[in-house]
């Protein structure tokens, strides 16, 4: 899918308030519907000029000079709108909230251009062409669902991408766990890409520099034989983060293709719940609920969404055993 390219054109004054602060810093208070990172490309490629020269992000400002510039946002890439059912849980003119179904991959890579939830948000809103990465904030894994937000203009995203950075999104999981657990708390080890397994991600050592800080909260919710259901709320978003955290706590989520350890059965298994442990081949992790300020009208917003009919089959199952053991 290709889109026109949206051009953008802005002239101001600078106020004299801002006399001695940095350009950069300027341009920051002055368009906050765009990244930094954005402001400071466009600057060292010259499209932005103050008083019609080109200057450095650390050139200081006198006040009253004229910032002037015209800028191109091309579309993203080439990637094709297509007709995939979303389960649409709110929408306006910023932003797009979807329940993402398990088995689905958010954004498109080597070898899976096309099927994708960004395919899906193109066919919905067109326009997306011209958001990076079509709006798309943050992410879950392909087999991981529930609650995503996307970002439905440049603006929006930008004021969503700095909540996240500031910790600010509320985000609560549930997950199945193997193992019973005795009591919830919290994970502080840093994360980062395996030493050797390139494909998988682990916790690494304090000294490791290229693991990044990595929080997770966790509480129980109910205790089966074998097995816990947990609620998790994460302070940052590393790759894996709860799967590597609770692999790393020895209670890896049933399912779960590359973290999971061992099947356990709990003692008296029948043959259905055991043949449900054994056909559950995702890892049990649910984007429960999702809660952030609305990028125009600054109100908190929050919606929460129940797991899926393949994690609510397996509670039933182990709380059907669970009944059958004490009677």
């Amino acid at each position: 899918m290709t889109d026109s390219p949206i051009t953008e054109h802005h002239q101001i004054t600078i106020p004299q308030e801002m006399r001695g602060k940095r350009v950069d810093q300027v341009l920051a208070e002055l368009f906050p519907e765009y990244s930094r990172s954005r402001l400071q490309s466009w600057l060292k490629a010259g499209n932005i000029t103050l008083d019609k020269q080109v200057l450095k992000a650390k050139n200081k400002v006198s006040g009253g000079e004229i910032i002037d510039f015209e800028v191109v946002i091309e579309a993203e890439g080439e990637w094709e709108a297509e007709n995939i059912p979303l389960d649409i849980v709110f929408e306006d003119e910023q932003l797009l909230v979807i329940n993402k179904p398990a088995g689905l991959v958010v954004h498109p890579a080597v070898g899976n251009r096309t099927g994708t939830l960004l395919n899906a948000i193109l066919h919905h809103h067109p326009d997306a062409i011209n958001v990076p990465r079509a709006g798309i904030v943050h992410r879950l894994d392909k087999d991981t669902s529930g609650i995503l937000v996307v970002a439905k203009t440049i603006p929006a995203q930008t004021h969503l991408v700095e909540q996240l950075q500031r910790r600010a999104f509320e985000r609560e999981y549930e997950a199945l766990v193997i193992g019973e657990m005795t009591g919830g708390g919290t994970v502080n080890e840093p994360i980062g890409r395996h030493p050797t397994q390139r494909t998988k991600m682990a916790v690494l050592a304090a000294t490791n520099k290229s693991g990044k800080e990595a929080i997770t909260h966790y509480r129980i919710l109910q205790r089966y034989a074998a097995h816990t259901k947990i609620r998790v709320n994460l302070e940052t978003g590393r790759t894996h983060q709860i799967r590597v955290h609770m692999a790393h706590k020895h209670y890896p989520l049933l399912g779960d293709p590359v973290y999971g350890g061992r099947l356990k059965y709990p003692a008296g298994c029948n043959d259905e719940l055991k043949t449900a442990i054994e056909a559950f081949k995702r890892q049990a992790l649910h984007a429960k609920k999702l809660g952030l300020e609305h990028p125009q009208s600054g109100d908190w917003l929050s919606w929460q969404i129940e797991a899926p009919q393949d994690m609510q089959n397996l509670y039933q199952l182990l709380e059907q055993h669970m009944e059958t053991s004490r009677s």
